[in-house]
Parts: C-alpha cells; sequence; structure tokens
C-alpha cells in the first residue's frame, strides 16, 4: 500500500495527462516501463513523482526507448503485475513489434496514447495517424474525447483488460494538446472508489507462480498458428459484453454515461458525421447550430470504441439518415481513410445505404472549426437533397489552396 495519502477535491483542473496518471496512480499500478516523448510525456513523468513521493507502492523504469518500454511491461505483466505506460506517435510506431505480443500473450496491459502526427516531415501536433496504425494490433482501443474521458475511460480499461474472460491489452487514446494539455474541470472518484471500482489485480498463468509453471511466446507454425489467432481474436470480439457491463457499473458509481457508439440529434437526423476524439464536441455543437438557424436535420455518431469495431451499433445509428461524411484525422496513404472504410462497411448491409463521402482534415494538429463542420453537413444536405454524391468522394477539409478532391461519382 503507498505510504502517504494524495488529497483530492470534489473538482479539479486537470488537462488530460494529468488525468491519465491520476488514473494511474488510483489504480496503484505495480510497474510503469516509460520513454517520454511529446506530448504524453507528462503521463508517465507524473506518475515517476507520484512513485518518488510515495503515492504508490509501485515501480516506475527508465528504458532506453519506446520499444523497450513496452517489452519491459510485457515481461512484468507476464510475471504477474498490473502494468501500464503511456506514448505518442514515433515512439508508438517503435512500440508496433511489441504491441502485437502483448496481445498475443493476451497480458492486460493499458496504454495512454496521446496521439500525435507521424513523421515525416516531424510534426509534434495532434492526428489519429498513430491511432490508426494500432488498429489491428489486437488492443481493444477507447477513444476518449476531453480530460474527464481521458480519466475515466483509463479506469474503465484496466477493469475491462483485466476481466478474466478478456484478458487482452487496452489502449485509452487522447488528442495531442487539444486534450492532453488543455486544462478543464474533472470530477475524480475518492482514491477508494477508483480502487474498488478497478479491483485487485487476479494474475492468470504468471510466470512467478513457480508451483505452475508456463511459457510465453511459444512458437506456433502452421499447426496451430491459425486457431490461436481466431481464439484471440473471438476473445477480442467478445470483449464488446464486458465494455458494455463495465461502462454500466461506472454509471452507476459516477453518473457519467458511456456507450461504446455515442449519438447525438440522431433520432430524426437525415444527414450526419462521424468522428473521432475532440471533433466530436465541435460536430455536436455545429449540428445544433445548423438545426436552429438552417433547418437541416443534423446529428453526430462518434465510436466510443474503436476496437472492435462496433459495426452494428454504427449501422443501426446511421441506417435511416441519407448522407454521411465521415471524418478522417490521418494521411490516407493511397486509399479511402480507415474511418471511411470501417462505416462504409457497417452500412454496406442495410438497405438503405446511406450516400457516404471521406474527409480528410486536421492532419498535423490543424484547427477543424465549427465553420468546417457544418460545410462538410451543408454538402452532406447537398448529397441527399440530389440522390447522390455531388462532390469527390474523398476530399481534404481545411487544405489551403485550392480545393483537393479524389474518386469523382460518374453519372449518366
Amino acid at each position: 500500500m503507498p505510504k502517504e495519502k494524495f488529497e483530492l477535491n470534489e473538482r479539479e483542473v486537470w488537462d488530460g495527462n494529468y488525468a491519465a496518471s491520476q488514473a494511474m496512480r488510483q489504480a496503484q499500478v505495480d510497474v510503469m516501463a516509460a520513454y517520454p516523448i511529446t506530448p504524453s510525456t507528462p503521463i508517465v513523468e507524473n506518475y515517476g513523482s507520484y512513485v518518488a513521493n510515495g503515492y504508490v507502492d509501485g515501480e516506475f523504469v527508465m528504458v532506453e526507448s519506446e520499444h523497450a518500454a513496452m517489452s519491459a511491461c510485457v515481461g512484468a505483466s507476464a510475471a504477474g503485475g498490473r502494468v501500464a505506460t503511456a506514448t505518442s506517435s514515433q515512439g508508438f510506431a517503435l512500440m508496433v513489434e511489441v504491441l502485437y505480443q502483448a496481445s498475443g500473450m493476451r497480458l492486460p496491459i493499458v496504454l495512454n496514447v496521446v496521439n500525435r502526427a507521424l513523421a515525416s516531415p516531424l510534426n509534434v501536433r495532434g492526428d489519429h495517424s498513430d491511432m490508426y496504425l494500432g488498429r489491428d494490433s489486437g488492443w481493444i482501443q477507447l477513444d476518449a474525447y476531453n480530460a474527464q474521458e481521458a480519466y475515466d475511460l483509463a479506469l474503465c480499461a484496466f477493469r475491462i483488460g483485466e476481466n478474466h474472460s478478456v484478458r487482452l491489452p487496452v489502449m485509452v487514446h487522447q488528442d495531442g494538446f487539444v486534450t492532453s494539455h488543455t486544462a478543464q474541470n474533472v470530477y475524480p472518484l475518492s482514491d477508494e472508489e477508483a480502487y474498488n471500482f478497478v479491483g485487485d489485480f487476479k494474475p492468470v498463468d504468471d510466470m512467478l507462480d513457480f508451483s505452475r509453471p508456463v511459457t510465453y511466446g511459444a512458437q506456433t507454425e502452421e499447426d496451430w498458428h491459425f486457431e490461436h489467432k481466431a481464439k484471440q481474436h473471438k476473445a477480442l470480439m467478445d470483449s464488446r459484453k464486458v465494455i458494455d457491463e463495465v461502462f454500466a457499473e461506472f454509471k452507476k458509481l459516477s453518473g457519467r454515461e458511456y456507450k461504446r457508439v455515442e449519438s447525438y440529434m440522431m433520432e430524426d437526423a437525415e444527414v450526419a458525421i462521424v468522428a473521432l476524439g475532440t471533433t466530436v464536441e465541435t460536430a455536436r455543437v455545429a449540428a445544433m447550430e445548423l438545426r436552429e438557424k438552417e433547418g437541416i436535420k443534423a446529428g453526430v455518431v462518434s465510436p466510443r470504441v474503436f476496437r472492435p469495431f462496433p459495426f452494428d451499433l454504427i449501422r443501426d445509428a446511421l441506417e435511416n439518415v441519407k448522407a454521411v461524411g465521415v471524418m478522417d484525422r490521418s494521411s490516407p496513404g493511397g486509399a479511402m481513410g480507415a474511418l471511411f472504410n470501417e462505416v462504409s462497411a457497417a452500412l454496406y448491409t442495410t438497405p438503405n445505404r446511406p450516400l457516404v463521402s471521406n474527409y480528410i482534415y486536421g492532419l498535423g494538429g490543424r484547427d477543424c472549426s465549427v465553420e468546417d463542420l457544418k460545410e462538410v453537413f451543408r454538402d452532406q444536405k447537398a448529397n441527399a437533397d440530389a440522390g447522390h454524391i455531388t462532390t469527390p468522394i474523398q476530399q481534404f477539409s481545411g487544405l489551403r489552396g485550392p480545393k483537393l478532391g479524389f474518386f469523382e461519382t460518374k453519372r449518366s
């Protein structure tokens, strides 16, 4: 147990980084291995200070790289400890090799990812390139839109990943600088409430249980590899039920409700935006103002859980709209945006099949304003009225210079 008690107020003013670090402290993480990188550095830096000042009975391990940080986390988790760390951008990219090790070994590590653009050119501002890079690594991915959610979802992440029917690592994403460095009102749980919610860590097949020796990182080849990955995928898909249960329990404790897909003004919406991160709150303001001033029945749909992707809930939320603009805050690399592809796949199975357009925006921290998102809504209203997509299927929103669009719709 920690030697010192941390004093908390009912309402604190925290940025997203500090909120995430407080959740780590309250969960009483046994081992945090970390290497600093902007804009996630304060999370691990704060945790190191909690250890040094006696607020945590754990180990803070300084390593030589992000690859080493996740490797140390894998070792500590396999040994039977509660483990967490944080990273961003290039550091996340350096971790990727080990992310697959963590998920394949079914280790419930919590990783706070403060989303930032990937080089080159070098950029320290926020977009979703690193989030998308990890989407097929076998980790559960939760997405926070503000500092309060960064705190809440970090606590939920331990409860979800450590559930014995899940036993998978979990990422909690927040937007670099816009969330991570913006101070907002946050209402934390007491230390006792938070720890009781997370619960004591109960290891499974820990390597330090010498009465029951186990092996991690075995080689399987074609004889069993396929079966192993299928079982891992099933555990990831089955985690949806556990995520819902954890969110419901957290609502009872805190009064704050989370859903795997969040909908705003979608009851009668004719057009919608689908987005992630801080853009969600901006899109909600745009939708509200368009309804009040222009009579456009606009709504917003946002995946709270990016992996496992909630195809069914996305389909249900959007099946009755006429046109959808999907916002991708990552360079598409010669393809449609990743979120666009996921949403399109979900809507392809609906009888209505709404018109779907892709908007690439906000790269390298470029601001996305309420007016920018109003234009996206207006585009969707024009598409809905015409009965077909009137603009390029993919376009760059907020880009300086002439409009840039691809994949024109041909109509005879």
